[in-house]
C-alpha cells in the first residue's frame, strides 16, 4: 500500500470506529489501528504511515506524550488528534506540540473522509485543479492574441502570466516549465509589435484615456498629491530594476503591516536608469530634460551612474514647476551598498519626520548585474523560479524591509513605490552594425548608422520623435525586442556566449516596461 493512503488510528476504545475504518478501506485506504501509545510508536517506527489518528484521553501513555514521541520520529507525518475533550488549555498544548489538525468525539465519516483528503490527497487534488486551470488559462491567452489588444488587455495577461509562473514555481513535477516559457515568448513577440505600433501615440504630457502612465507621469499622478498634504509624510521609494514578479516575492512580508494598493505604468524606451529614472524624477520625457536642463541631462560619454547624478535637482526643479511648497529641502536619498543601506535603516525614524523624501535603492539592480558577473550567483539562480526566490531572501533580510518594518508603524507617513523598469532574461544574441562610438548597452545601441534586423529590433531614425534628445554624435537608435541581445560581428561567438542568459534591461519586454506603482497604508 503506497505511503499517501496508509493510516494509523490510535484509540483505546478502537473497536467503536470500526464503521469507521471499514469505510475508509471501502475508499481505499489501508487502515491499521493500536489501542495504546507504546503499540502505537512501535508500529511507526516499522511502518511509513501516511497519517495518524491518536486518541487524546488513552490509558498508559496519554496522547499529548504518543504525540510528542511520534514528531520526534517524523516531525513531517501529519497527527489528528480526536479527543472528547474540548478545554481550551489542552488544544493550547496539543498546537504547542505541533499537532496538524484535530477532531472533536463523536466523530462522523464526513470528518474522517475530510481529513484523509486533507492531508494524504491534497498535493493530488491540487495538482489536478491546477493543471485544468493552467489549461484553460493558456488556451484563453493563446486566443487573445489573435485579437485587437489594448493596453489594458496587456496588463490584465502579463498579471496572468506572472501569476501562473508563481503558482508553477511550486509545482514543477506537473511539467508545464517548456510549455509556459513557449507562451512567455509568443506573448512577448505580440507585445513588441503592440509597443512598436502604438508607443509614440503614448508619448503626452498627459496620459490620454486608454493609453499607459509613462514615467514621466508617476510624480504628477501619485507623489504630487500626497506632497501636497500637510498633515502627512511622503516617502517615495524607486527600486532600481524591479520587475513585478520581484515585488510580489516583496509584498508577501508586507501584507501584515500594510494595506496595499497596486497600480501599473509603462517606462520609457528604451527601459534603462539613465531615460526611465531620470523621466521620473524630473516629470519629463528624455529630450525635454535636454531642452529645459541640459546641465543635468544624460551624456552618452559617461557611464550609467553618473548620467543619473542629478536625480536630486531634477526633483526639486520639478517640485518648483508644479509650485509645490515642500516644508524644509527635498531629501533625497541613493542606497548602493549594503551598509549605506543598514546606516538609513537605523535613522529612518527621523528622516520620515522630513515632509517629502525620494529613496533610490539600487539593490535588485546589482543582484542582477551580479549574476552576470558571477558564476555562482547564475548557479544559485539558474532560472525565473530561483530569480524570484533569490529577490525573496534579499529582501527578507534587506535594510529596505527593515525601514518598512519601522513605517509601518508610523501613521502619519504615506508611502509610494515604484521601479524604474524591470529586466528580461536575455536568451537570443542578434548581430548589430554600428561605428567604434556606438553604445556598448545590450539592449539598446545608440550611434551612426546603428543598425539590427527589425524583427529584433525597434528602429528609431529619429529620435526626437520619441522624446529622445539627439545630438551631433547620436543620429539613430535601435531597442531590442522580447529576449533578444545586441552583438557585434567581431568575435561575435565569444560574446554571444558571454552575455547569453544574463538579465538585462534597455529593451520591449513585458518584464521591462509593465510595472507596478504600490501605495502602502499602514494597518
Amino acid at each position: 500500500m503506497e505511503h499517501t493512503k496508509s493510516i494509523l488510528w490510535v484509540d483505546d476504545e478502537i473497536d467503536l470506529l470500526r464503521p469507521h475504518i471499514i469505510l475508509l478501506q471501502q475508499r481505499g485506504y489501508s487502515v491499521e489501528t493500536a489501542t495504546n501509545g507504546e503499540d502505537a510508536i512501535e508500529l511507526a517506527r516499522n511502518n511509513n504511515y501516511g497519517l495518524v489518528f491518536l486518541d487524546e484521553s488513552m490509558v498508559g501513555m496519554s496522547g499529548l506524550d504518543t504525540l510528542l514521541q511520534l514528531k520526534d520520529m517524523d516531525a513531517s507525518r501529519p497527527v489528528v488528534m480526536v479527543t472528547k475533550n474540548e478545554q481550551e488549555s489542552l488544544m493550547e498544548e496539543a498546537i504547542g506540540l505541533k499537532i496538524d489538525d484535530y477532531l472533536t468525539k463523536p466523530v462522523n465519516p464526513a470528518q474522517i473522509l475530510a481529513a484523509c483528503k486533507k492531508f494524504l490527497e491534497a498535493k493530488k487534488i491540487t495538482e489536478q485543479k491546477i493543471t485544468q486551470d493552467y489549461m484553460l488559462s493558456f488556451a484563453e491567452i493563446t486566443r487573445r492574441l489573435y485579437d485587437r489588444l489594448e493596453w489594458s488587455d496587456w496588463l490584465d495577461i502579463y498579471q496572468k502570466l506572472v501569476g501562473w509562473s508563481i503558482e508553477l514555481d511550486a509545482h514543477p513535477e506537473l511539467g508545464f516549465d517548456q510549455t509556459l516559457r513557449d507562451q512567455w515568448r509568443e506573448c512577448n513577440a505580440a507585445f513588441s509589435k503592440f509597443v512598436d505600433e502604438n508607443y509614440r501615440d503614448w508619448l503626452t504630457d498627459k496620459p490620454e484615456e486608454g493609453n499607459p502612465l509613462l514615467s514621466p507621469h508617476i510624480l504628477d499622478e501619485y507623489v504630487l498629491p500626497r506632497i501636497k498634504n500637510k498633515n502627512k509624510r511622503t516617502i517615495f521609494f524607486v527600486i532600481d530594476c524591479m520587475r513585478f514578479d520581484q515585488w510580489l516575492m516583496m509584498e508577501e512580508f508586507l501584507r501584515p503591516l500594510y494595506n496595499i494598493q497596486k497600480t501599473y505604468y509603462s517606462s520609457v524606451l528604451p527601459t534603462a536608469t539613465p531615460f526611465a529614472r531620470n523621466a521620473i524624477f524630473s516629470g519629463l520625457f528624455p529630450a525635454d530634460i535636454k531642452k529645459h536642463y541640459p546641465q543635468w541631462a544624460p551624456n552618452d560619454n559617461e557611464d550609467e551612474h553618473s548620467q543619473n547624478a542629478h536625480e536630486k535637482e531634477l526633483l526639486a526643479a520639478y517640485c518648483k514647476r508644479r509650485y509645490v511648497e515642500v516644508q524644509g529641502d527635498v531629501q533625497y536619498i541613493k542606497i548602493i551598498d549594503t551598509d549605506f543601506g543598514k546606516k538609513i535603516e537605523n535613522d529612518i525614524h527621523r528622516i520620515a519626520k522630513n515632509h517629502f523624501t525620494a529613496i533610490v535603492v539600487n539593490a535588485v539592480d546589482m543582484i542582477a548585474h551580479s549574476r552576470s558577473d558571477y558564476a555562482i550567483l547564475k548557479e544559485i539562480a539558474p532560472d525565473e523560479a530561483a530569480y524570484r526566490s533569490l529577490t525573496k531572501s534579499w529582501f527578507q533580510h534587506s535594510s529596505l524591509y527593515g525601514m518598512l518594518r519601522t513605517l509601518a508603524t508610523m501613521k502619519d507617513v504615506q508611502i509610494v513605490l515604484t521601479t524604474d523598469h524591470g529586466s528580461i532574461r536575455c536568451l537570443r544574441g542578434v548581430k548589430a552594425m554600428g561605428d567604434r562610438d556606438t553604445s556598448t548597452c545590450l539592449r539598446y545601441k545608440v550611434g551612426r548608422n546603428v543598425k539590427a534586423e527589425e524583427r529584433h529590433a525597434m528602429i528609431i531614425k529619429n529620435p526626437e520623435d520619441f522624446r529622445l534628445s539627439k545630438d551631433s554624435v547620436t543620429s539613430n537608435m535601435i531597442v531590442a525586442k522580447e529576449d533578444h541581445y545586441f552583438v557585434y560581428p567581431t568575435d561575435f561567438h565569444h560574446y554571444l556566449t558571454k552575455y547569453r542568459d544574463s538579465f538585462q534591461h534597455g529593451g520591449i519586454s513585458l518584464e521591462e516596461m509593465i510595472l507596478p506603482v504600490v501605495i502602502l497604508e499602514a494597518k
